[in-house]
Protein backbone atom coordinates (compact mmCIF):
# COMPACT_ATOMS: atom_id res chain seq x y z
CA UNK A 1 0.00 0.00 0.00
CA UNK A 2 1.40 3.58 -0.58
CA UNK A 3 1.59 6.55 1.45
CA UNK A 4 0.66 9.52 -0.39
CA UNK A 5 -0.03 13.11 0.06
CA UNK A 6 -2.57 14.22 -2.80
CA UNK A 7 -2.37 18.60 -3.63
CA UNK A 8 -4.77 19.26 -6.07
CA UNK A 9 -4.41 22.61 -8.25
CA UNK A 10 -7.95 23.47 -10.00
CA UNK A 11 -7.64 26.18 -12.45
CA UNK A 12 -9.82 27.92 -15.64
CA UNK A 13 -7.60 26.04 -18.01
CA UNK A 14 -6.17 22.93 -16.19
CA UNK A 15 -6.70 21.13 -13.70
CA UNK A 16 -3.58 19.29 -11.87
CA UNK A 17 -3.19 16.34 -9.34
CA UNK A 18 -0.19 15.37 -7.46
CA UNK A 19 0.50 12.65 -5.17
CA UNK A 20 4.14 13.13 -3.05
CA UNK A 21 5.39 10.09 -0.34
CA UNK A 22 6.41 11.54 3.54
CA UNK A 23 10.02 12.93 1.33
CA UNK A 24 8.33 15.33 -0.89
CA UNK A 25 9.21 12.31 -3.83
CA UNK A 26 6.47 12.72 -6.65
CA UNK A 27 4.85 9.67 -7.27
CA UNK A 28 2.03 10.74 -9.73
CA UNK A 29 1.46 14.14 -11.39
CA UNK A 30 -1.96 14.41 -13.45
CA UNK A 31 -2.89 17.11 -15.70
CA UNK A 32 -6.13 17.30 -17.49
CA UNK A 33 -8.25 19.93 -19.22
CA UNK A 34 -11.28 21.73 -16.76
CA UNK A 35 -13.27 22.71 -19.53
CA UNK A 36 -15.61 24.67 -17.47
CA UNK A 37 -15.87 21.61 -15.63
CA UNK A 38 -13.53 21.81 -12.35
CA UNK A 39 -15.60 18.95 -10.21
CA UNK A 40 -15.76 17.00 -13.41
CA UNK A 41 -11.93 17.30 -14.00
CA UNK A 42 -11.55 16.78 -10.64
CA UNK A 43 -13.41 13.42 -10.23
CA UNK A 44 -11.14 12.34 -13.51
CA UNK A 45 -8.42 13.12 -12.07
CA UNK A 46 -8.97 11.26 -8.91
CA UNK A 47 -9.94 7.71 -10.82
CA UNK A 48 -7.02 7.91 -13.02
CA UNK A 49 -4.43 8.77 -10.16
CA UNK A 50 -6.53 5.53 -8.02
CA UNK A 51 -6.07 3.50 -11.27
CA UNK A 52 -2.60 4.07 -11.58
CA UNK A 53 -1.81 2.39 -7.96
CA UNK A 54 -4.68 -0.12 -9.04
CA UNK A 55 -6.37 1.30 -5.57
CA UNK A 56 -3.21 -0.09 -3.54
CA UNK A 57 -3.03 3.98 -2.39
CA UNK A 58 -3.37 5.40 0.89
CA UNK A 59 -4.40 9.26 1.57
CA UNK A 60 -2.44 10.55 4.33
CA UNK A 61 -3.84 14.23 3.62
CA UNK A 62 -5.13 16.59 0.35
CA UNK A 63 -4.39 20.08 0.07
CA UNK A 64 -6.11 22.17 -2.67
CA UNK A 65 -5.78 25.17 -4.57
CA UNK A 66 -6.37 27.42 -7.77
CA UNK A 67 -9.77 29.73 -8.29
CA UNK A 68 -11.65 26.19 -7.81
CA UNK A 69 -10.09 25.54 -4.55
CA UNK A 70 -13.03 25.98 -2.75
CA UNK A 71 -15.65 23.63 -4.35
CA UNK A 72 -13.02 21.07 -4.69
CA UNK A 73 -12.02 20.82 -0.95
CA UNK A 74 -15.44 20.67 -0.22
CA UNK A 75 -15.86 17.49 -2.63
CA UNK A 76 -12.31 15.92 -1.62
CA UNK A 77 -12.40 16.52 2.15
CA UNK A 78 -9.24 19.14 1.74
CA UNK A 79 -7.25 19.26 5.38
CA UNK A 80 -5.66 22.71 3.83
CA UNK A 81 -7.26 24.96 1.21
CA UNK A 82 -4.66 28.09 0.40
CA UNK A 83 -4.49 30.72 -2.40
CA UNK A 84 -1.86 29.95 -5.63
CA UNK A 85 0.59 32.32 -3.92
CA UNK A 86 0.97 30.05 -0.92
CA UNK A 87 0.84 26.80 -3.00
CA UNK A 88 3.68 28.06 -5.46
CA UNK A 89 5.59 29.54 -3.08
CA UNK A 90 5.54 26.46 -1.19
CA UNK A 91 6.81 24.07 -3.77
CA UNK A 92 9.43 26.41 -5.14
CA UNK A 93 10.47 27.03 -1.43
CA UNK A 94 10.86 23.06 -1.55
CA UNK A 95 11.92 21.64 -4.47
CA UNK A 96 14.24 24.91 -5.77
CA UNK A 97 15.27 26.62 -2.34
CA UNK A 98 17.37 29.91 -2.15
CA UNK A 99 15.51 31.46 -5.13
CA UNK A 100 14.60 34.90 -4.76
CA UNK A 101 12.00 35.09 -7.69
CA UNK A 102 9.11 33.12 -9.29
CA UNK A 103 7.90 33.99 -12.57
CA UNK A 104 4.03 32.10 -13.25
CA UNK A 105 2.14 32.09 -15.89
CA UNK A 106 -0.85 29.89 -16.53
CA UNK A 107 -3.42 29.95 -19.23
CA UNK A 108 -5.70 32.91 -17.72
CA UNK A 109 -3.51 34.24 -15.25
CA UNK A 110 -0.12 35.47 -13.82
CA UNK A 111 1.74 36.22 -10.82
CA UNK A 112 5.16 37.30 -9.46
CA UNK A 113 6.66 36.22 -6.09
CA UNK A 114 9.77 37.83 -4.60
CA UNK A 115 11.12 35.33 -1.69
CA UNK A 116 13.52 35.78 0.80
CA UNK A 117 14.80 33.32 3.55
CA UNK A 118 11.95 31.34 2.49
CA UNK A 119 9.33 33.54 3.20
CA UNK A 120 7.21 35.58 0.81
CA UNK A 121 7.93 39.03 1.05
CA UNK A 122 5.89 40.68 -1.90
CA UNK A 123 3.97 39.59 -4.44
CA UNK A 124 1.75 40.61 -7.75
CA UNK A 125 -1.32 38.72 -9.76
CA UNK A 126 -2.62 39.71 -13.19
CA UNK A 127 -5.81 38.50 -13.29
CA UNK A 128 -7.84 41.24 -15.55
CA UNK A 129 -5.67 41.16 -18.93
CA UNK A 130 -5.42 37.76 -20.76
CA UNK A 131 -2.05 39.23 -22.87
CA UNK A 132 1.28 36.76 -22.50
CA UNK A 133 -1.34 33.98 -21.09
CA UNK A 134 -1.56 30.43 -22.07
CA UNK A 135 -5.07 30.82 -23.65
CA UNK A 136 -3.75 34.15 -25.89
CA UNK A 137 -0.44 32.19 -27.04
CA UNK A 138 -2.98 29.42 -28.23
CA UNK A 139 -5.10 31.48 -29.91
CA UNK A 140 -2.21 33.47 -31.53
CA UNK A 141 -0.85 29.48 -32.38
CA UNK A 142 -4.10 28.60 -34.04
CA UNK A 143 -4.55 31.94 -35.85
CA UNK A 144 -1.00 31.65 -37.31
CA UNK A 145 -1.25 27.69 -37.99
CA UNK A 146 1.10 26.73 -35.73
CA UNK A 147 0.99 23.91 -32.89
CA UNK A 148 1.54 25.33 -29.71
CA UNK A 149 4.37 22.97 -28.80
CA UNK A 150 6.25 24.25 -32.40
CA UNK A 151 5.85 28.10 -30.97
CA UNK A 152 8.73 28.09 -28.70
CA UNK A 153 10.99 26.27 -30.75
CA UNK A 154 10.45 28.17 -33.91
CA UNK A 155 10.61 31.97 -31.86
CA UNK A 156 14.28 30.99 -31.55
CA UNK A 157 14.99 30.29 -35.09
CA UNK A 158 14.27 34.13 -36.08
CA UNK A 159 16.88 35.79 -38.26
CA UNK A 160 15.36 39.69 -37.47
CA UNK A 161 14.09 41.18 -34.73
CA UNK A 162 11.22 42.46 -34.73
CA UNK A 163 8.75 45.04 -32.60
CA UNK A 164 5.12 43.48 -31.69
CA UNK A 165 3.26 45.43 -29.08
CA UNK A 166 1.97 43.75 -26.28
CA UNK A 167 0.42 45.34 -23.79
CA UNK A 168 -2.79 44.38 -24.72
CA UNK A 169 -4.28 41.30 -26.57
CA UNK A 170 -5.92 43.62 -29.31
CA UNK A 171 -2.99 45.67 -30.01
CA UNK A 172 -0.52 42.48 -30.13
CA UNK A 173 -2.32 41.05 -32.63
CA UNK A 174 -3.43 43.79 -34.66
CA UNK A 175 0.71 44.41 -34.39
CA UNK A 176 1.05 40.80 -35.57
CA UNK A 177 -1.33 41.08 -38.35
CA UNK A 178 0.61 44.14 -39.55
CA UNK A 179 3.99 42.36 -39.56
CA UNK A 180 2.91 40.12 -41.26
CA UNK A 181 1.90 42.07 -44.43
CA UNK A 182 4.98 43.60 -43.97
CA UNK A 183 6.78 40.60 -44.63
CA UNK A 184 8.24 39.32 -41.64
CA UNK A 185 8.28 35.49 -41.29
CA UNK A 186 6.10 33.86 -39.13
CA UNK A 187 9.74 32.73 -36.73
CA UNK A 188 10.62 36.28 -36.60
CA UNK A 189 6.68 37.44 -35.26
CA UNK A 190 6.41 35.23 -32.91
CA UNK A 191 9.87 36.13 -31.06
CA UNK A 192 8.85 39.87 -31.13
CA UNK A 193 5.50 38.64 -29.43
CA UNK A 194 7.15 36.69 -26.95
CA UNK A 195 9.65 39.55 -26.05
CA UNK A 196 6.46 41.83 -26.47
CA UNK A 197 5.12 39.21 -23.22
CA UNK A 198 7.67 39.21 -21.37
CA UNK A 199 8.07 43.61 -21.58
CA UNK A 200 4.34 43.29 -20.26
CA UNK A 201 4.68 40.97 -17.78
CA UNK A 202 7.88 42.40 -16.32
CA UNK A 203 6.81 46.59 -16.48
CA UNK A 204 3.43 45.44 -14.92
CA UNK A 205 4.27 43.09 -12.25
CA UNK A 206 7.52 43.57 -11.64
CA UNK A 207 6.75 47.53 -11.64
CA UNK A 208 8.17 48.79 -8.44
CA UNK A 209 9.82 45.09 -7.36
CA UNK A 210 13.54 44.43 -7.11
CA UNK A 211 13.89 41.60 -9.04
CA UNK A 212 16.81 39.49 -7.95
CA UNK A 213 18.56 35.67 -9.38
CA UNK A 214 18.03 32.80 -8.68
CA UNK A 215 14.37 33.47 -11.17
CA UNK A 216 12.18 30.22 -10.90
CA UNK A 217 9.47 30.22 -13.93
CA UNK A 218 7.15 28.10 -13.64
CA UNK A 219 3.28 27.49 -14.51
CA UNK A 220 2.31 26.21 -18.13
CA UNK A 221 3.71 28.29 -20.65
CA UNK A 222 7.10 27.61 -19.25
CA UNK A 223 6.99 24.61 -21.69
CA UNK A 224 7.59 27.77 -24.14
CA UNK A 225 11.43 27.92 -24.82
CA UNK A 226 10.63 31.50 -26.71
CA UNK A 227 9.39 32.76 -23.79
CA UNK A 228 12.03 31.73 -21.60
CA UNK A 229 14.98 33.07 -24.14
CA UNK A 230 12.48 36.63 -23.83
CA UNK A 231 13.18 36.41 -20.16
CA UNK A 232 16.71 35.35 -20.52
CA UNK A 233 17.28 38.82 -22.84
CA UNK A 234 15.48 40.97 -20.71
CA UNK A 235 16.99 40.49 -17.09
CA UNK A 236 20.42 39.02 -18.58
CA UNK A 237 20.06 35.83 -16.33
CA UNK A 238 19.11 32.37 -16.32
CA UNK A 239 15.95 31.55 -15.92
CA UNK A 240 15.09 28.02 -14.24
CA UNK A 241 12.11 26.05 -14.88
CA UNK A 242 11.58 23.13 -12.62
CA UNK A 243 10.66 19.45 -13.93
CA UNK A 244 7.23 19.80 -12.87
CA UNK A 245 6.96 23.71 -14.08
CA UNK A 246 3.50 23.04 -14.67
CA UNK A 247 1.69 21.06 -11.94
CA UNK A 248 3.82 23.53 -9.04
CA UNK A 249 0.74 24.53 -7.84
CA UNK A 250 -0.64 21.10 -7.07
CA UNK A 251 3.03 20.14 -5.78
CA UNK A 252 2.75 23.23 -3.10
CA UNK A 253 -0.89 22.01 -2.28
CA UNK A 254 0.21 18.62 -1.15
CA UNK A 255 3.42 19.84 0.88
CA UNK A 256 0.89 22.28 3.04
CA UNK A 257 -1.12 19.09 3.24
CA UNK A 258 1.60 17.19 4.70
CA UNK A 259 2.91 19.75 7.07
CA UNK A 260 -0.23 20.29 8.39
CA UNK A 261 -1.14 16.80 9.08
CA UNK A 262 2.12 16.02 10.55
CA UNK A 263 1.81 19.07 12.59
CA UNK A 264 -0.82 18.34 13.98
CA UNK A 265 -1.16 15.06 14.10
CA UNK A 266 -4.83 13.98 12.95
CA UNK A 267 -6.14 11.99 10.58
CA UNK A 268 -6.96 13.37 7.37
CA UNK A 269 -10.54 14.86 6.19
CA UNK A 270 -10.16 12.83 2.54
CA UNK A 271 -13.81 11.91 2.38
CA UNK A 272 -11.91 8.62 -0.08
CA UNK A 273 -11.80 8.07 -3.85
CA UNK A 274 -15.33 7.33 -4.14
CA UNK A 275 -16.22 11.05 -3.17
CA UNK A 276 -15.32 11.08 -7.49
CA UNK A 277 -18.76 9.46 -7.43
CA UNK A 278 -20.61 11.95 -5.02
CA UNK A 279 -23.37 14.49 -6.46
CA UNK A 280 -22.43 17.96 -5.97
CA UNK A 281 -25.26 20.61 -6.83
CA UNK A 282 -24.53 24.51 -6.96
CA UNK A 283 -27.46 27.28 -6.42
CA UNK A 284 -27.13 30.81 -5.91
CA UNK A 285 -29.56 33.83 -4.38
CA UNK A 286 -29.03 37.21 -3.39
CA UNK A 287 -29.47 38.30 0.32
CA UNK A 288 -31.31 41.44 0.94
CA UNK A 289 -30.28 41.30 4.92
CA UNK A 290 -28.71 44.40 3.80
CA UNK A 291 -27.44 47.05 1.41
CA UNK A 292 -24.70 45.00 0.30
CA UNK A 293 -27.03 42.49 -1.65
CA UNK A 294 -24.47 40.39 -1.74
CA UNK A 295 -24.49 36.82 -4.21
CA UNK A 296 -24.68 33.73 -2.37
CA UNK A 297 -23.61 30.10 -3.51
CA UNK A 298 -24.97 26.84 -1.79
CA UNK A 299 -23.57 23.64 -2.51
CA UNK A 300 -25.76 20.34 -2.14
CA UNK A 301 -24.36 17.14 -1.93
CA UNK A 302 -26.17 14.37 -1.87
CA UNK A 303 -29.23 16.84 -1.36
CA UNK A 304 -27.50 18.45 1.91
CA UNK A 305 -26.17 21.82 1.93
CA UNK A 306 -22.13 21.08 3.04
CA UNK A 307 -20.25 24.49 1.90
CA UNK A 308 -21.60 28.07 1.79
CA UNK A 309 -19.89 31.10 0.78
CA UNK A 310 -20.24 34.80 -0.91
CA UNK A 311 -22.15 36.92 2.23
CA UNK A 312 -19.51 39.46 3.42
CA UNK A 313 -21.33 38.88 6.88
CA UNK A 314 -21.09 35.61 7.53
CA UNK A 315 -24.91 35.16 8.07
CA UNK A 316 -24.98 31.81 5.98
CA UNK A 317 -21.77 30.63 6.37
CA UNK A 318 -22.18 30.77 9.91
CA UNK A 319 -25.35 29.06 9.81
CA UNK A 320 -24.06 25.48 8.65
CA UNK A 321 -20.97 25.57 10.71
Amino acid sequence: MIEAYLGIDVGSVSTNLVAIDKDNKILSTQYLRTNGQPIEASRIGLRSLYNEFDGKINVLGVGTTGSGRQLTGIMVGADVIKNEITAHATATITYAPGTRTIFEIGGQDSKIIILKDGMVTDFAMNTVCAAGTGSFLEHQSERLGIPIERFGDMALTAERNVRIAGRCTVFAESDMIAKQQFGFSKAEIINGLCEALVRNYINNLGRGKKLEPPYVFQGGVAANKGIVAAFERELKHTIIVPENYGVMGAIGAAVLAKELVERSNKNTKFRGFECAELEFVPTSFNCNGCDNACEVIKIKMDGKVVAVWGDRCGKWTNAII
